[in-house]
């Protein structure tokens, strides 16, 4: 392949990465989330009411699906006032579960803040029914086939035995239904995120009844989204052999009907796996016993102002003679998606691939094992900016041999230009025997066109890895790196319209165009180790590829101007390294560098113009 035709194939495959990545990352994620905000606008979001049977699509039993709204949306301190308490406090969430209904619905994660501004309010996840967001979990006993008894659903009052759950301290919940069962629920935390919940049902009737176990999260109202194609936001669930499940918002509305007004999807007898509801750092989700099959779902239903998601799990019959007791044991993980805690979680509890609530994508091969190197480095230096840096230089050494082949092939091909040149002129009317010629050529001179090809290749997967551990890790959140760059996962805050700061006015505020405006140091940065690099190289002889050239770094400046700023300290690293390593290579080959003389004809052009 000629210097120019790799330098084509370089812009072209940049050039569509950035294309398809604008319109997927930014343009339709845009306009889906203006979608959304319209919606969420006309949504109530407080629903509760009484938990009802609901039939599953194939007939029988299903887990409960919430009821009617109240009739006005309280506030979020008035919400958890209509019920009495217990209160939550583990080392990383705070909160309470409510008696009535004995629901997880009211949690805080103590290690995490909506901003980098240490006094901004904790983040919250989960909520009770009636305030403006309303996300809980739920976990109790349906009737099966030819059973009619009561048990307990979302308006019952529970007792507990103490005023306050801790790791150390469970809470045990006791409910009489005044028919001869006794329903008792233990709910255990540990220091983490993990909560234990386990159902017992005390029969002392005198006749046998049939119960199937349940345990749900839901969610009342579209919530505002990231709304990035690359990131997975919604229901989840890793089913048995059916195995990772994913479920959008928008997607699970569209749904066939599979009872009345309830629309979903349904996994009948899986054993394993999880079920629940993810955001891109946090997630609320039903850990059933990893032995014993069960039935999982995603559905909506209608409310009075908004629709109700739910996932949820449903255990097989559990049949409880007079006289006897019997017992199940279900999870609840309610919190941040920390790597090493899913990943203790998976392996402690034996939860099948229990790892994929964190979104990994489809370059999980790559993606994680990244996101443990920089890890490894962030933990010896403290720092995740001097890691990714630190991985950049570990990336490029491995892809060295690939680098080397392609700069020496790259002299080789210099070394026969004339002769390239020569079989051009010759055949300039024959296409198709100057391509013959030529690659007699290369096979005379043991040259492999496409050897500059793969370097580039190779490490667009690498590229999209680094991008997603950057966007879906909650270790990368808010994690500073120097001076201005307090949050790598979020853009440079900076912008040179406004003089970096100098100027007291945000570009970014100007309509249409201020996304636009917001262009940093560090992607300027960027902007010019791009350009160095392409001019170490013989500029292209033809004028289209000339003009793209010079107009690509300048076109890659404002596209990675909005992406995190780890992933553009990255890049620009990595040009770096690229100018240091092709100098070395070209140099060690006998190759000239056109860098200098690239340039003085550049500014030169500029000058005279």
């Amino acid at each position: 392949m000629t210097g120019d035709n790799k330098n084509l194939l370089f812009a072209i495959v940049l050039s569509v990465i950035v294309l398809i990545g604008w319109n997927y990352f930014y343009g339709v994620p845009q306009m889906e989330q203006q979608r959304r905000e319209t919606q969420q606008q006309s949504l109530q979001q407080g629903e509760a009411g009484s938990a009802a049977p609901a039939p599953s699509g194939a007939g029988g039993t299903a887990a409960p699906t919430a009821g009617a709204a109240p009739a006005a949306v309280m506030t979020r301190e008035a919400a958890l006032a209509q019920a009495p308490r217990v209160a939550i406090d583990t080392p990383k969430i705070a909160g309470s579960l409510s008696l009535r209904g004995a629901r997880i619905d009211d949690i805080s994660l103590k290690a995490y803040r909506e901003t980098v501004d240490p006094r901004s309010p904790n983040i919250v996840l989960l909520s009770p029914a009636g305030s403006p967001h309303p996300y809980y979990a739920e976990f109790g006993w349906v009737t099966g086939a030819g059973t009619a008894v009561k048990v307990p659903d979302a308006n019952t009052i529970w007792s507990a035995d103490r005023e306050r759950l801790t790791p150390s301290e469970p809470v045990t919940l006791t409910f009489d239904n005044g028919e001869g069962l006794i329903f008792r629920r233990q709910i255990a935390v540990d220091d983490n995120a993990m909560f234990t919940v386990t159902d017992s049902v005390e029969n002392t009737s005198g006749q046998p009844v049939t119960l199937h176990p349940f345990g749900l999260v839901s969610r009342h109202g579209v919530p505002t989204t990231q709304g990035f194609y690359i990131l997975h936001e919604g229901l989840i669930g890793v089913l048995g052999d059916e195995g990772l499940k994913e479920v959008s918002y928008s997607g699970l509305e569209k749904d066939p009907v599979l009872a009345g007004d309830t629309r979903g999807q349904v996994y009948k007898g899986v054993t394993g796996g999880f079920i629940g509801i993810t955001d891109k750092y946090w997630a609320a989700a039903v850990v059933p016993n990893q032995d014993q099959p069960y039935d999982g779902r995603f559905s909506v239903s209608p409310g009075a102002r908004g629709p109700r998601f739910q996932s949820d799990m449903l255990g097989g019959p559990q049949t409880v003679a007079p006289g006897a007791t019997t017992e199940v044991t279900t999870r609840l993980f309610a919190g941040a998606k920390e790597v090493a805690a899913i990943d203790h979680y998976e392996q402690a509890l034996g939860i099948k691939r229990f790892d994929l609530l964190i979104d990994w994508g489809w370059f999980y091969f790559i993606t994680k094992p990244l996101f443990r190197v920089i890890d490894f480095f962030f933990k010896l230096f403290g720092n995740f900016g001097v890691a990714i840096l630190l991985v950049t230089v570990i990336i490029k050494a491995i892809f060295f041999p690939l680098a080397n082949r392609s700069y020496v092939s790259m002299a080789k091909m210099k070394a026969v230009q004339p002769e390239m040149m020569a079989i051009r002129d010759r055949y300039a009317d024959d296409k198709m025997k100057q391509q013959q010629a030529l690659m007699e050529l290369y096979k005379k001179e043991k040259i492999n066109p496409l050897a500059g090809c793969w370097p580039i290749l190779i490490q667009i997967p690498v590229f999209f890895a680094l991008y997603k551990v950057l966007f879906v890790t909650i270790e990368m959140r808010h994690a500073p790196f120097f001076g201005w760059i307090r949050d790598l996962a979020a853009p440079d805050p900076t912008t040179v319209f406004n003089l970096f700061g100098l100027i007291p006015w945000d570009p970014s505020q100007v309509p249409v165009i201020g996304h636009f405006l917001m262009l940093g140091i560090w992607p300027i940065i960027m902007g010019l180790t791009m350009f160095v690099q392409m001019k170490m190289n013989p500029e292209p002889t033809d004028p289209i590829q000339k003009t793209m050239f010079a107009w690509m770094p300048v076109i890659f400046t404002f596209m990675l101007a909005s992406f995190p700023a780890g992933l553009v300290i990255y890049w620009s690293w990595n040009n770096l390294l690229s100018v240091l390593q092709q100098g070395f290579i070209m140099r060690k080959n006998g190759v000239k560098i056109e860098l200098w003389g690239n340039l003085r004809n550049t500014f030169s052009r500029r000058a005279k113009a």
